[in-house]
């Protein structure tokens, strides 16, 4: 046991205390300065390349991370020094120029929040009107990558991020898991006064159950975003929004009820990561593929077997209409390992021979906390 932690040892005076925090914090500052010059040299060791993605790695960082949680002794949680090191990452990164980041807008929404927790703060968020918004922005170059919900773990799947892909040759490089709570807002803060409330749909029903049980009487008024209903919201005393805090904070709104209002406590919602190549193996990573079937018998015994006999879990699996003829369906299809692994490359020659079409849609490092 060291002396500073010997209950027999005097407790050290205040002044002592912050003494020893301030060398450390200074031992802090220069270790992250020499990171952010070493950094730079991976830049210059790259030679001349063209914009700040060309840098990015997320298979480099998704490893860096999950190095910080292994070793991680507390007493600070995996959560909180992921976050600093992501931090860090990200200024670091900005020394070249910072990532342009599409996500569905306007500011304060979930979308915004997933972005902030993947890319840091150091990169540039740019609110988009549409999550097809975001697609065609990545897919033209203006942004580097995008952030788009595709599933919460209480309402399912986002269907126009699934259908998006149908027709998108972009590529999935990440994921994001966030903790969604949804808290009801408004300019008074007083429930009284509320005759109507602004939310996007998922929103409704993620709180579904205390609204009825709350304000069964209240007009629900769908929006394309949370932070669109609390944009609204701000106009009227009669007025609430459900919304994340953040985007109370943004639109200057107050909490009706200091806790949240979702009907489960584990509400999470699945970000994806849009970019325009598949990057190498992290260690860790899932795979999404969209495949087209033929109209036969046993077609998805046909679409499975192939994974199952070369030891590859799947995760997730969706049927969505094909769009290219009447009752066909296309399956979006997770599963774990990447696409540049043997036993994947042999399960995707195997199911190439059964079906319509196979379109990798992505691999890319599963989330880290």
């Amino acid at each position: 046991m060291s002396k500073q932690n010997d209950p027999a040892q005097p407790a050290m005076n205040l002044a002592d205390v912050r003494a020893r925090i301030d060398g450390i914090d200074r031992s802090i500052q220069a270790l992250i300065a020499e990171r952010a010059q070493f950094a730079h040299q991976v830049g210059l060791a790259k030679g001349p390349l063209s914009a700040a993605v060309d840098y990015y790695r997320p298979e480099r960082e998704a490893q860096v991370l999950r190095m910080v949680v292994d070793r991680n002794e507390g007493p600070l949680s995996d959560e909180v020094l992921v976050h600093v090191f992501r931090e860090i990452m990200s200024a670091c990164l900005a020394q070249q120029e910072p990532l342009k980041i599409g996500y569905l807008g306007p500011e304060g929404t979930f979308s915004q929040q997933a972005v902030l927790k993947h890319f840091g703060r150091s990169a540039h968020g740019q609110p988009m009107a549409s999550i097809e918004e975001v697609f065609q922005e990545v897919e033209n170059g203006n942004a580097d990558f995008g952030v788009v919900p595709v599933e919460n773990s209480g309402q399912g799947t986002i269907q126009i991020t699934l259908d998006m892909f149908l027709s998108s040759n972009l590529k999935i490089c990440g994921e994001v898991e966030l903790r969604v709570h949804q808290y009801l807002l408004s300019r008074s803060g007083r429930i009284e006064d509320i005759e109507r409330i602004y939310s996007h749909p998922q929103s409704f029903a993620q709180t579904q159950a205390w609204l009825r049980g709350n304000l069964p009487k209240v007009e629900k008024l769908p929006v394309s975003s949370n932070a669109e209903a609390a944009r609204r919201a701000r106009n009227s005393d009669d007025a609430a929004a459900i919304a994340g805090e953040s985007a109370g904070l943004v639109y200057g709104l107050k909490k009706v009820i200091t806790g949240p209002i979702e009907d489960h406590a584990d509400n999470t919602t699945r970000f994806l990561v849009l970019g325009r190549q598949i990057f190498p193996p992290s260690g860790h990573d899932r795979t999404s593929v969209l495949v087209f079937i033929k109209d036969q018998p046993g077609a998805l015994f046909n679409v499975l077997s192939p994974f199952a006999s070369h030891g590859i879990s799947m995760n997730r699996i969706e049927s969505r209409p094909s769009h290219q003829a009447k009752w066909e369906y296309a399956f979006f299809i997770d599963l774990a390992g990447h696409v540049d692994d043997e036993p994947m490359q042999k399960a995707l020659a195997e199911l190439d021979a059964r079906v319509a079409q196979i379109k990798v849609l992505g691999s890319y490092p599963v989330a880290v906390p």
